[in-house]
C-alpha cells in the first residue's frame, strides 16, 4: 500500500493508531474509516451493487455528526467514570469487559472521525470530523493518565488468567507505563495537554497534504508527447487552449514515465515536491518539538526511542544499523543499475554527468523497453481498473475459500462501492472501495481500519482509500492495488473471532504489519495469476512470454529503488532522533538524501512538507524494509508449495492473519514457518546481479 512504497505510484496511509486499549494514542492520530449503518440485502449478483449515496445538506449533515459524535462521548465519559469509582470492586471479568466495552464506543467514533476527515466531499463535514476527533483525543489521553483506571487493572491477578487474558492484561499495563500514568500531577496535566497538541498539529499537517495541490499547465498537446493515447484523450486543452494537469497519482506518475519533455518533466517533478509546503515546514517543526517533549517527559531521550520500544526493532540503534546493513547490501548492484541509467540518458544528452531524480522513472522506462523489450504502455493496456478489481477478488476467494459479493448500502460518494466477505453462507466482514482522485480526498493509497471485528457482537469492516484511474493501469498499480487488498484482509480475518477490540484487525507490531501486504504483492508476477484477469480491450490475455519480461525487468532497478526507501527511513528516523531545537530540516534531509539515495536532492524541493509518514508513522518509515525482510521469508514457503496451494494460504491465514495481536509477530511468523524468519531470502534477492 508505491512512490515510496513501491515504484513510485502510491504512498501508503498508516493501518494502524496508537491508542490506549484501541492502539494506544500518544504519538499522534492517523484514524481509519468506518461504515455506515445498513441491513443485510442477501446475495446480490452484480458486480457493483445498487447504492445510495448520502445526500442530506452539509450543514445538516455536520450538525447531525457532531450530536452523535457527542452522545457517544458521553457515554465513555460514563464508563471511564464508573471504571474510575473508588471502592468498586469489580470481578476480574467485569473489569476487562468493562474495558472492552469502552474500547467499542471509542473505536467506532475514531474510526468514523477518520473517515470524514480524509474522504467526506464537504468540507463541512471534515472539519466536524477533526473537532470530534479532538475531543476524543482529549478523552483517550485522559484515560490513559486515569491511575483508578490503572489501579484496577494493576490489581488484576495475573496468575489466574488464560494466556490471551495474560497478555490483554499485561499489555495494557505496559501503555499505561508508557503514557506516563505514574508521573506527578504537573507531568500528567503537561502529557495530557501535549497529547491534545500533537493531534491538532497532526491534523493540520494532514489536511495541508490534502489541500496541497499543484498543477502544470501545459500550452499545448504536444507537451504530452509520449504519453499514452488514452492519456492525451483524457487532457484536452481547456476553452483557453491549456491542458491542466494535477499532482493527483493518475495525472503525475505516467507524465514523469512517459513525457519526453525532459524540462516538463522537472518542473512537474518541483511542483509534485512543492506540496503542502510552505505551511507544513513550520507544522513539522512544531510536530518535532511537541513530540521531543513528549518524550522527554515520559523520560526518554527523544521521540525515536520512545516510539520503537514497543516494536520488533526495540530500539533507534537496531533501526539505523538495518538501515546501514541494507544500505551496503544493495551498494554494489545499486552502482551497476545507476551507470546503465547513466549510459542510457547520455544517448540523449552526451554532456550529461548523472540521472536527476525528475529523470529516473523515464529513463527506467526505456531501459527496460530497450533491454528487456517490456513497454509499460503495452503493458497498462491488459489493467482495466475494472477487471483488475474482478481478479483480485477472484484470488482472494480462491486461495481463502471465500466469496465476495456487493453490499447494497449507504455510501459517501458516488464512486464508493461496498462488499461483502461471506464464508459457508455466512458474512464474516465488510469493505468499501474508495478507489479515484477528488478534490478534498486522502491523497495516496492506504488501507482504513473500520470496526474492529469480536466474535457474536459486531463484523469487522475496512475501506481501501486509492487514486487509481478508473480506466487502465499501470502494472505497478495493480501491485499497490493488491498491496492494499492484503491490508483489508488481514483486518477482516482477524477480526472473525476476536474477544477484545485491543487484538482484533492489523494489530501488531507496526514494523510487521507490512509484512503480509508486500507478500501478496508477489501474485502480480505470476503468469498463471495474471491470465485470470490481464486482457486487452480485445479480450486477449496478457502473454505468458510477457509475462517472463517483466519479472525479469523488473530486477532491474531493486536495488535503486532499496537506496531510495533508505533514504526515506532514514530521514523518518533522523528527524525524530534529536533535539529538534538543533535540527536543520533542509539541510538534514538534503544530506541523507545525499548520504542513502544515489539521486541527487533537487534545488527548491521540499519533499518532508508532504511525506504523510512524518506524522502516522514518525520515526517509523524503516518498518517497510524491515516487513520486506520478513515478506520475502514468507514467500519462500509459497514458491515452494504453490503460489494458489489453498491448504498453504489457509495455514497461512490461520497463524498469521487471523491471531491479530494475540501473539508477538515473530511467533505470529514461527508459527507458519515452522521455525524463526530469516533475512537470507531478502539478502539473496537483493544482492543477486
Amino acid at each position: 500500500m508505491n512512490s515510496l512504497l513501491k515504484s513510485n505510484n502510491s504512498f501508503l496511509k498508516p493501518a494502524l493508531v496508537n491508542k490506549l486499549f484501541l492502539l494506544m494514542l500518544l504519538g499522534g492520530l492517523i484514524s481509519g474509516c468506518t461504515s455506515v449503518t445498513s441491513t443485510e440485502t442477501g446475495n446480490i449478483s452484480a458486480a457493483v451493487a445498487p447504492k445510495a449515496v448520502w445526500t442530506m445538506p452539509a450543514e445538516s449533515s455536520a450538525k447531525s455528526y457532531l450530536l452523535t459524535c457527542e452522545s457517544d462521548y458521553e457515554k465513555a465519559r460514563g464508563l471511564l467514570t464508573e471504571l474510575s469509582l473508588s471502592g468498586k470492586k469489580f470481578s476480574t471479568r467485569e473489569l476487562l469487559n468493562a474495558v472492552n466495552n469502552l474500547d467499542i464506543v471509542l473505536d467506532k467514533q475514531m474510526n468514523l472521525a477518520g473517515l470524514y476527515a480524509n474522504v467526506h466531499p464537504h468540507p463541512e463535514m471534515r472539519a466536524a470530523a477533526e473537532q470530534c476527533e479532538q475531543n476524543l483525543v482529549s478523552l483517550i489521553s485522559e484515560i490513559s493518565l486515569s491511575r483508578p483506571l490503572y489501579n484496577q487493572i494493576a490489581n488484576v491477578d495475573l496468575a489466574v488468567l488464560n494466556q490471551e487474558d495474560h497478555r490483554f492484561v499485561e499489555h495494557m499495563l505496559r501503555d499505561y507505563k508508557r503514557s506516563g500514568v505514574d508521573k506527578d500531577d504537573a507531568t500528567r496535566t503537561r502529557i495530557k495537554a501535549l497529547n491534545e497538541e500533537i493531534n491538532l498539529i497532526g491534523q493540520q499537517f494532514d489536511k495541508n497534504i490534502r489541500d496541497g495541490s499543484r498543477q502544470l499547465i501545459l500550452n499545448s498537446v504536444a507537451d504530452l508527447k509520449g504519453l499514452p493515447q488514452d492519456y492525451i484523450d483524457a487532457h484536452q486543452p481547456d476553452a483557453q487552449g491549456k491542458i491542466i494537469l494535477t499532482t493527483a497519482y493518475p495525472d503525475y506518475f505516467p507524465f514523469m514515465q512517459f513525457a519526453e519533455n525532459d524540462e516538463l518533466r522537472k518542473k512537474f517533478y518541483v511542483l509534485f515536491r512543492q506540496q503542502a509546503y510552505p505551511e507544513n515546514k513550520q507544522v513539522l517543526q512544531q510536530l518535532l518539538a511537541k513530540r521531543y517533549e513528549l518524550a522527554q517527559l515520559l523520560g526518554y531521550k527523544n521521540f525515536s526511542e520512545y516510539i520503537t520500544e514497543d516494536k520488533m526493532i526495540k530500539t533507534p540503534a537496531n533501526a539505523q544499523s538495518f538501515i546501514d546493513k541494507v544500505s551496503l547490501l544493495a551498494n554494489p548492484r545499486a552502482d551497476v543499475e545507476y551507470s546503465e541509467l547513466l549510459k542510457r540518458l547520455q544517448k540523449i544528452d552526451p554532456s550529461a554527468k548523472k540521472v536527476a531524480d525528475w529523470q529516473k522513472l523515464y529513463i527506467e522506462h526505456l531501459v527496460k523497453k530497450e533491454k528487456y523489450e517490456v513497454n509499460s504502455q503495452e503493458v497498462r493496456k491488459y489493467f482495466h481498473y475494472d477487471n483488475v478489481r474482478e481478479g483480485i477478488f477472484d484470488l482472494t476467494e480462491a486461495m481463502f475459500g471465500v466469496t465476495i459479493r456487493p453490499w447494497n448500502t449507504p455510501v459517501w460518494h458516488e464512486s464508493v462501492n461496498a462488499y461483502e466477505v461471506v464464508e459457508k453462507g455466512k458474512v464474516i466482514g465488510r469493505f468499501y472501495l474508495d478507489m479515484h482522485p477528488r478534490d478534498g480526498k486522502y491523497q495516496h493509497a492506504a488501507q482504513f481500519s473500520i470496526t474492529s471485528g469480536l466474535k457474536d457482537v459486531q463484523l469487522p469492516e475496512a475501506a481501501l482509500i486509492c487514486n487509481f484511474p478508473n480506466t487502465l493501469m499501470e502494472h505497478t498499480d495493480v501491485e499497490t492495488f493488491l498491496h492494499e487488498f492484503g491490508h483489508l484482509m488481514h483486518d477482516l480475518f482477524a477480526g472473525v473471532d476476536q474477544r477484545w477490540v485491543y487484538f482484533s484487525g492489523t494489530k501488531t507490531e507496526l514494523d510487521f504489519v507490512e509484512a503480509p501486504s508486500q507478500m501478496l504483492e508477489e501474485w502480480v508476477w505470476d503468469a498463471k495469476t495474471l491470465a485470470t484477469f490481464a486482457r486487452n480491450d480485445k479480450g486477449e490475455v496478457i502473454p505468458p512470454a510477457l509475462v517472463k519480461k517483466m519479472v525479469k525487468a523488473r530486477d532491474f532497478g531493486k536495488a535503486l529503488w532499496t537506496k531510495h526507501q533508505l533514504f526515506y527511513a532514514a530521514l523518518s528516523l533522523g528527524f525524530y532522533n534529536q533535539d529538534p531545537a538543533t535540527l536543520d530540516i533542509d539541510k538534514k534531509m538534503a544530506l541523507i538524501q545525499a548520504n542513502y539515495s544515489p539521486f541527487g536532492y533537487v534545488d527548491d524541493t521540499y519533499f518532508y512538507a508532504s511525506f504523510g509518514h512524518l506524522n502516522g508513522y514518525s520515526s517509523l518509515y524503516y518498518t517497510y524494509m524491515w516487513s520486506l525482510v520478513i515478506a520475502a521469508d514468507m514467500h519462500s514457503e509459497f514458491l515452494k508449495k504453490g503460489l494458489r496451494n489453498s491448504d498453504l494460504a489457509n495455514h497461512y491465514r490461520e497463524t498469521v492473519l487471523a491471531p491479530g495481536g494475540k501473539k508477538d509477530a515473530a511467533q505470529l511468523v514461527e508459527d507458519f514457518l515452522g521455525r524463526p524468519y530469516s533475512f537470507d531470502a531478502f539478502a539473496k534477492d537483493l544482492s543477486k546481479q
